[in-house]
């Protein structure tokens, strides 16, 4: 089922400066950058390590684009911070519907498309002791080759 950390996603107010402080802070580069649309947000995900199924673990800072976005909404609430946590999987279809005959909701009928190509859904923080949760299966790495 689930294999490690994917990531910790941390919403922030200004994601240039959230970087830097984690650049300067703790040694952590930017691995990948992108603007998600569909969510709302500019995002930056930082390599912590390799872990031992292939993939890696990661800090996603997350910046809302517009103000409807549920980053955006979920910092006016809170402030700055961790907003969710998300577990790596070889299969996200098969998980959630797992997850969900126990009992907890499933945010999206059919996962999403997350960063780096990754397939994600959520699990309703409420059903989950009031952690917001992600599944991630993510996307093949192409060899360097490529």
């Amino acid at each position: 089922m689930l294999t490690r950390i994917d990531h910790i996603g941390i919403a922030c107010h200004d994601l240039d400066a959230t970087v830097e402080f984690y650049r300067a802070t703790y040694g952590f580069e930017v691995f990948h950058s992108e603007v998600n649309e569909e969510q709302g947000v500019r995002e930056a995900m930082l390599k912590i390590n390799e872990t031992s199924d292939g993939g890696a673990s990661y800090l996603q800072l997350l910046e809302p684009t517009r103000e409807d976005s549920t980053v955006a909404k979920w910092l006016a609430k809170n402030g700055e911070g961790v907003h969710h946590i998300a577990f790596g999987t070889a299969d996200v279809d098969a998980d959630a519907s797992a997850i969900k005959d126990k009992g907890v909701r499933v945010l999206y009928e059919e996962p999403r498309r997350g960063s780096m190509g990754s397939r994600i859904t959520f699990l309703h923080p409420k059903d989950c002791h009031g952690v917001l949760t992600e599944l991630v299966t993510s996307a093949p790495v192409e060899s360097p080759e490529h």
